[in-house]
């Protein structure tokens, strides 16, 4: 396999990328928020120290899906000003790919998602996939052994199995039968695998709000993925036979070259900015570069490396459909050499599909393909700022007021 200058240049950015990234604890993170410099390392409770730092109150839930993954959800069901009630109308938030619940809550009250959900009166919950770092347990499968099954999945188990259990589990805790949906990037494929193979959930969902849909990708232009798109079937095979079935996980390593390099006086924070750019677009006033110590925090937050393969799966074949386990693996479980679509005509739910011009993982085309695809769909929402990029949808300096206050105004709509 030879690749292209132009493919060693993306890949060598990207390995740069991974022992820059995995920075910091939330201790780290709050008191670089006050300017009082890192504390001790605690991985396992990001969301839930950031919600009580800020002053809203917080409970963590755990749920088991069918096939065997314990998950974490964060609960937000108050804060200053809007204490906890029964009969509020519950919101549900899911991350992207390689990230977390802590997406919602970084960025502080009156910019986070999260927080301006339950100002608005939501009682919000924060679901965290199989594989992140709120959610490496399973049942009998242990994520660290060399040879196990627990990261034998892609985000078609995201959809099939954990979206399900989190949203079954929040409406039972609230006495709801429905609630509102925001999701980013896997978060939106994700909720459209579960709501087109499990159509009995789209009685539950008042409104989905997709920010950065990803379905089709065969127009997208991050050159991460182009890169590797083509080899995909030799990387997966690779990463088999070395028994490395986890992307990204955390390490003591990648922490310490975040906290040298990406802080604010680090000569090389601006090449920190810039892999997060070659990912998903280039929009540099929109990165706080003093939060980027915050957003390394949990950002990569490890998943399945099947994940990457699913999504590079798509990009070569055009088709939003299941895992490519090859021809005869394909016969077995599909009965045919090809992966099924997925039935996108039966989702029924209201879908309200954000975009951005610049988004490099979620192009317009592609986003205008998927919107012809749904029944129900509640309209295509351009982001104002003609160089609105993948991350802006989580991390933008002006989320709150170029996106997050029109979909809590839709979701109010339909309550």
């Amino acid at each position: 396999m030879v690749l292209s200058s132009g493919s060693r240049w993306v890949i060598l950015a990207l390995v740069s990328a991974l022992s820059l990234a995995q920075a910091f604890s939330i201790r780290e993170v709050i008191a670089f928020r006050e300017g009082q410099g890192p504390q001790p390392t605690d991985i396992s409770k990001l969301t839930a120290e950031i919600i009580v730092n800020d002053g809203y109150l917080v409970e963590e839930h755990q749920v088991t899906t069918a096939d065997g993954y314990i998950l974490t959800m964060f609960r937000i069901p108050g804060g200053p000003g809007n204490p906890p009630r029964d009969g509020k109308h519950v919101a549900f938030v899911q991350h992207g790919l390689l990230c977390s619940s802590a997406d919602w809550v970084v960025s502080g009250p009156g910019k986070s998602l999260a927080y301006l959900l339950v100002d608005a009166g939501y009682d919000v919950w924060l679901g965290n996939a199989r594989g992140n770092t709120n959610s490496r347990r399973h049942i009998f499968h242990d994520p660290d052994a060399r040879n196990t099954d627990f990261w034998d999945f892609s985000w078609h188990e995201i959809g099939y199995f954990d979206l399900p259990a989190m949203i079954d589990y929040a409406l039972q805790q609230t006495g709801q039968t429905s609630l509102q949906y925001a999701g980013h990037s896997q978060g939106t494929t994700s909720f459209f695998i579960m709501t087109s193979l499990r159509p009995e959930y789209n009685q539950r969902i008042r409104s989905m709000h997709a920010l950065a849909p990803v379905a089709f990708m065969s127009n997208l232009r991050s050159p991460f993925v182009r890169a590797f798109a083509p080899f995909v079937d030799s990387i997966d095979w690779l990463m088999r036979m070395l028994g490395v079935n986890e992307f990204l996980p955390s390490s003591d390593m990648m922490t310490l070259g975040g906290q040298m390099l990406c802080r604010d006086e680090a000569r090389f924070q601006e090449v920190c900015s810039n892999v997060l750019f070659l990912i998903g677009g280039f929009n540099s006033p929109q990165l706080n570069r003093t939060m980027l110590p915050a957003i390394l925090a949990n950002t990569p937050a490890g998943a399945s490396v099947n994940q990457l393969v699913h999504y590079a799966q798509g990009y070569n074949s055009g088709r939003f459909r299941q895992f490519d386990y090859g021809l005869t693996l394909n016969l077995i479980r599909y009965g045919s050499i090809r992966p099924p679509d997925y039935p996108l005509e039966r989702i029924t739910a209201p879908v309200a599909l954000h975009y951005g011009d610049n988004d490099w993982l979620a192009a317009v085309s592609d986003v205008r393909e998927l919107h012809g695809r749904l029944r129900n769909s509640i309209g295509l929402f351009r982001v104002s700022d003609p160089d609105w990029n993948h991350l802006d949808f989580t991390w933008g300096i002006d989320a709150d007021t170029l996106l997050y206050r029109r979909v809590i105004s839709f979701m109010d709509r339909y309550n």
